[in-house]
């Protein structure tokens, strides 16, 4: 049995600015003592948790957070450390921000668009020459709108990234499943525009585009248009990280605190999944996107731009961002899994507030929920603190006929199986919790806010958390 990580003190928290403010201090340890779940079961006691501990039951051996408040960075702390036994994690220490990378990806396209370079509606095929983007449907044309917000109906849903000393694929192999890549080839397999359905690959076809328009590598072409700009002094597209840097960096962890063999891997799918960088950073991302969508700050994109990279298209995604509410409940925000790295970034679009959580371990994005319940309750916010549910006794026939494997569209899998007089369910794997029964035949969990009900053919249904609403049907 894996040993629970013992989290030194010592180790527990390194600001990157002086907490002399008595109220700034109080504040920010009753966001490390003050997690709780996304969903509590209506009737039974609600205990806050520590950070350490649900470090330590997560097998997550670090955590840096960034919190947003007023329109700057607060304050910033690194928790635990970059490997258990090594350096303590700081404000800046590195982490692989996964698909954070896609809206940091999306402001340097609409940058291009907005010097003439490229146009949200016109046939991406008509920039490229020695790669066209296969289509099985038709010859509709696929846009770069449809590509940033997940409507073009491209393929492949995310990537698996390749470990320490593997063979990297070229961005033209990548694209076609060539070998050495280990993903296959995107095209499109759903009508441009009808369908709204996460894609990895998408992003990858945007990124062939703006290197064929700009004649510059990616990583270059995003510290010009994005990154300088914007002070993100510790971010890079670099893949794999140089030396020097990785000394700075957090390294990865499996679901039971086991480090990744290796170390990180590497990631040639850039714009989708390729940013190294820290919480601070991306809250300056987060800050300067907040500013410009209200006219105060334009180092980027125009107001109208960013105020475009905020409407959502389909499903409440827009151009590279999630976007729900209004007035002054709108945030935006994007989340990001890679092998041994679990990252959230979200914010309000008029309040200012937000913050970033980025982790070192493939259970660290129930970590990152827990940080972002803390922090909107210590601050007031009005979304993402949490909510109650009544739950009920399930029935005997629930109990019988669940029980088994069960594929998402385009997602993987989740298994479900009995446990005492109840369920449980494993959404990743090795992470496996208990599955509440609601009165109106729906079943939940108190993890995350997300829904399961079994109303399809074939023992099927449809699965919801937030704007994401997907099938899913009996595994043969």
């Amino acid at each position: 049995m894996f040993r629970r990580l013992a989290i030194p003190l010592c180790l527990l928290a390194a600001p990157a600015f002086a907490a002399d403010d008595p109220t700034l201090a109080q504040r920010i340890a009753a966001v490390e003592n003050g997690l709780l779940p996304a969903v509590s079961i209506e009737g039974a006691p609600l205990k806050p948790r520590a950070l350490a501990a649900e470090m330590a039951r997560l097998h997550v051996p670090g955590v840096s957070v960034a919190v947003i408040h007023a329109g700057e960075i607060e304050w910033a702390r690194g928790y635990g450390a970059v490997t258990p036994g090594g350096a303590p994690v700081t404000p800046t220490t590195l982490f692989q921000a996964a698909s954070i990378s896609k809206p940091v990806t999306a402001m340097a396209a609409l940058k291009m668009v907005e010097l003439g370079q490229l146009a949200l509606d016109r046939d991406v095929n008509g920039y490229t020459t020695l790669w066209k983007l296969p289509k099985d449907m038709d010859n509709s044309p696929v846009t770069l709108r449809q590509l940033l917000s997940h409507t073009a109906g491209t393929t492949v849903h995310g990537f698996a990234g390749y470990p320490a000393g593997a063979a990297v694929p070229t961005l033209v192999q990548l694209l076609n499943g060539a070998k050495p890549a280990n993903s296959r080839g995107v095209h499109v397999s759903t009508r441009p525009g009808t369908k709204w359905r996460y894609s990895g690959g998408g992003y990858q076809v945007v990124q062939y585009v703006m290197t064929e328009r700009a004649k510059r590598p990616f990583p270059q072409l995003l510290q010009e248009t994005v990154l300088r700009p914007l002070g993100m002094t510790d971010s890079s597209f670099a893949q794999p990280l140089p030396a020097a840097q990785l000394a700075r960096a957090a390294l990865p962890h499996d679901a039971n605190g086991k480090p990744i063999p290796g170390g990180p891997h590497t990631y040639p799918e850039l714009a989708a999944t390729g940013l190294w960088t820290t919480p601070s950073d991306l809250a300056k991302f987060a800050i300067e996107i907040k500013r410009s969508a209200a006219g105060q700050s334009n180092k980027v994109l125009s107001q109208s731009m960013t105020q475009l990279m905020l409407t959502p298209v389909m499903q409440n995604y827009g151009l590279g961002l999630g976007t729900m509410g209004e007035g002054q409940s709108q945030d935006f925000g994007h989340g990001g899994s890679n092998a041994g790295y679990q990252s959230l970034m979200t914010a309000y679009t008029e309040r200012g507030d937000g913050v970033v959580v980025m982790t070192n371990g493939d259970r660290g994005g129930e970590l990152a929920d827990l940080i972002v319940r803390a922090v909107a309750n210590q601050y007031g916010w009005p979304t993402h603190r949490g909510t109650v549910r009544a739950a009920v006794a399930p029935s005997a026939a629930a109990l019988a006929a669940l029980p088994g494997k069960y594929a998402l569209d385009g997602l993987g899998d989740f298994t479900i199986a009995r446990a005492g007089e109840g369920l449980t369910v494993a959404l990743k794997e090795g992470a496996s919790e208990p599955l509440y029964a609601a009165a109106d035949g729906s079943w939940f969990i108190t993890s995350r806010e997300l829904e399961l009900r079994f109303d399809g053919p074939n023992g099927g249904g449809r699965l919801k958390a937030g704007s994401m609403d997907v099938p899913f049907s009996r595994a043969k």
